[in-house]
């Protein structure tokens, strides 16, 4: 395949921009989840944070990266991704239930149990979180995998900016919950501590967890004693978060044995340093594809120059390592979508 034979970025992934709102707005109601809500206020405050982390003005423990992905043919924002520098401090920890297993056996009976117990705990030293993964449904399937896309621009920003986050990343996958979104948990354990309904604690724990941990047991809960369609919940991924977890266990991470103490999605996690996309970022200059070129390498490729940051998936590139400075060679319709000229320091990854 030539090189200059290669159209235009049809989709370029970007820092948020003010002028997203009204694109942002639409694509949240595809998720409505504490980190990305369908509420306009609350989303036009998510913006202002993202653009002060991506331009340095925050310190680093309150940095939130919302990266977008735009359909360059019609002008608009089609999907989204988060990451969030440190989840979890003293004065708002991370919170979660450990997953325990416990074995009793009866010498009297001859009978033996195996028992789950859900233990509250907090996390204040804080740790890096992935989230506010979304594709608007129109484009879910894309030839171009703007969810895989969304998901892996994150860790080659990680890659970038190490010193930024912590040494451990966690996602919070999202479980099977009811038609009306309702946490079949959360009505038989979280309901019950609190009186609030499930969209009630959610929006509340946007701004406070402190009833979490004032009204919450803090001794270990016996799953037992659940209805066991609800036990049968915990842990469990939601139908359209497969595709995130089989990502996800791909490039280094597991399940940590914990969950969301609202609604019973499990966490994954991984140490950032054996994320395999994160080790495998590597920095390039930038030539020009010259006619008869032809290309060998399908690659994720990055423009960073803070505040500003602009990625795409290229199917077109030709990649040459070096011990000093690789070079990466695109086509001129892919460095002018990318705002790239000859000599541009990116950041790349093979796919």
């Amino acid at each position: 395949m030539a090189l200059n034979a290669a159209a235009a970025l049809p989709f370029v992934l970007r820092d948020v921009a003010p002028g997203d709102l009204d694109d942002l707005q639409e694509t949240a109601v595809h998720l409505d989840s504490v980190n990305l809500p369908n509420d306009r206020d609350a989303l036009a405050r998510i913006v202002e944070r993202s653009q002060q982390s991506f331009s340095g003005q925050l310190p680093k423990a309150d940095r939130c990266y919302v990266f977008v992905a735009r359909d360059e043919a019609k002008g608009r924002i089609v999907g989204t991704s988060m990451i969030f520098a440190q989840h979890g401090s003293r004065r708002s920890p991370h919170v979660y239930f450990d997953v325990i297993e416990e074995e009793r056996y009866s010498e009297t009976l001859d009978r033996h149990f195996a028992h789950r117990l859900l233990r509250i705990g907090y996390n204040y030293k804080g740790l890096t979180e992935i989230g506010g993964l979304v594709v608007r449904p129109e484009y879910r399937g894309n030839p171009s995998q703007l969810g895989r896309q969304l998901a892996m621009v994150r860790f080659l920003f990680i890659a970038l900016h190490r010193d930024v986050f912590c040494d451990e990343v966690v996602s919070e996958l999202m479980p099977p919950l009811e038609p009306d979104g309702t946490s079949l948990l959360w009505e038989s354990l979280g309901r019950r501590f609190t009186g609030l309904t499930y969209q009630e604690a959610d929006a509340l724990s946007r701004q406070n967890k402190e009833f979490i941990r004032t009204l919450f047991p803090q001794d270990p809960l016996y799953t037992t004693l659940l209805p066991a369609e609800v036990q049968a919940l915990i842990g469990q991924v939601g139908p359209e978060t497969k595709g995130i977890e089989r990502l996800l266990r791909s490039i280094g991470f597991e399940y940590a044995h914990r969950i969301d103490p609202f609604d019973g999605g499990p966490h994954f996690h991984a140490r950032t340093d054996a994320v395999t996309l994160v080790r495998e970022t590597r920095r390039a200059r930038v030539t020009a594809a010259r006619s008869g070129d032809s290309a060998e390498a399908r690659v994720l490729v990055a423009r960073d120059q803070p505040p500003s940051f602009r990625a795409a998936r290229v199917d077109a590139a030709f990649v040459a390592r070096a011990p000093d400075v690789d070079t990466v060679t695109l086509p001129t319709e892919v460095m002018a979508s990318l705002s790239l000229a000859e000599g541009d320091e990116v950041a790349y990854l093979l796919l």
